[in-house]
């Protein structure tokens, strides 16, 4: 590698900023009488493009609470969220000043109990709920989409080893 080139890499990584950290919520339910896992996907404002709830750091609040707040807040949802992180997924983001950035967005799963009539957000954007491979169809983050396939994976074991065994009748 020539000197130049060498000092163009250090001044590229000097000037590099690590990646803006963000808290989602990936919102679940399963149907009582079809057992169907459903997640919930909703659009960007800016993009339109299919995200899950996510959102900055907040005084006072850790990282899973943080995503609880932001699907109240973006999707009108309300439940329980875990405390232990799904994984992470990065993106880039285009900030109100031009800036690009990366940001890297720690995942919480959220049981979902209950809907809001009005929320912060209401009408900016569409939320639907679908299966997680519908999800994987409509996201554009290979790691979130990898993501939804862990988690399909993770609630169809927990699903099945929480079915009841028959009991013989005698």
């Amino acid at each position: 590698m020539t000197l130049l080139a060498r000092l163009a890499s250090d001044v590229q990584l000097m000037f590099r900023r690590p990646p803006r950290q963000q808290y989602a919520a990936l919102c679940y339910r399963v149907k009582k009488k079809t057992g169907e896992l459903e997640v919930l996907l909703m659009t960007s404002r800016d993009t339109g493009r299919w995200v899950i709830p996510k959102g900055w750091p907040m005084n006072r609040k850790c990282a899973y609470e943080v995503a609880a707040q932001e699907a109240l807040e973006e999707a009108g949802v309300r439940g329980t969220v875990e405390t232990e992180t799904l994984g992470h997924y990065t993106y880039p983001k285009v900030l109100r000043d031009g800036m690009k950035v990366i940001c890297k967005v720690q995942v919480y799963a959220l049981e979902v109990t209950g809907a809001a009539k009005n929320f912060k957000e209401k009408g900016e954007r569409t939320v639907e709920w679908v299966s997680c491979d519908e999800a994987v169809k409509r996201v554009q983050e290979a790691e979130l989409r990898n993501l939804f396939l862990a988690f399909k994976r993770r609630m169809a074991e927990k699903l099945s080893s929480g079915i009841p065994k028959q009991i013989p009748a005698e």
